[in-house]
């Protein structure tokens, strides 16, 4: 049996898959060999800035939206009572850098997976982080074990 890649996303990837089609791509490439998993306030985080994102750029904010929903059928949006027991020790690891940042290190914590960003707050924080530039060398791992 293959063994599937998981990984965590933040906020920011969320936003960027939908502000441009790099990332999206991405996620869509590698949706049958990775498991994308993100809290569920990072989900809430997005739909609160994309739309002032859009209208910044003189676009309909609802097209992002609808980009954003269509984004739930490949990302796990994971309950807090999930990964609350991992609360503390997260807040510990991510509070020098930003604190409300302590989801998605007690996500990661709890799925033993690394988390993809563009946020430099997670580096020293004791996870793995991956960034858009190079995610495709972690993700790619998981087609690996998908064709063995």
């Amino acid at each position: 049996m293959a063994v599937e890649t998981k990984i965590v996303l933040d906020a920011n990837i969320l936003i960027r898959a939908v502000l441009g089609k790099k990332v999206r791509n991405t996620i869509q490439k590698f949706a049958n060999s990775t498991q994308f998993f993100t809290p569920e306030v990072c989900f809430a985080d997005a739909r609160k800035y994309l739309p002032a994102l859009f209208e910044k750029r003189n676009l309909p904010a609802d097209e992002a939206l609808a980009v954003l929903e269509g984004l739930t059928s490949l990302i796990a949006a994971v309950d807090a009572n999930l990964y609350k027991i991992y609360e503390v020790e997260a807040k510990q690891r991510i509070a020098v850098r930003d604190i409300d940042d302590w989801p998605i290190v007690a996500l990661s914590l709890m799925l033993d997976c690394p988390i993809w960003t563009e946020d430099t707050d997670f580096f020293g924080a004791g996870v793995a982080t991956w960034t858009s530039d190079r995610i495709h060398l972690y993700l790619s791992k998981g087609e690996q074990n998908i064709s063995n």
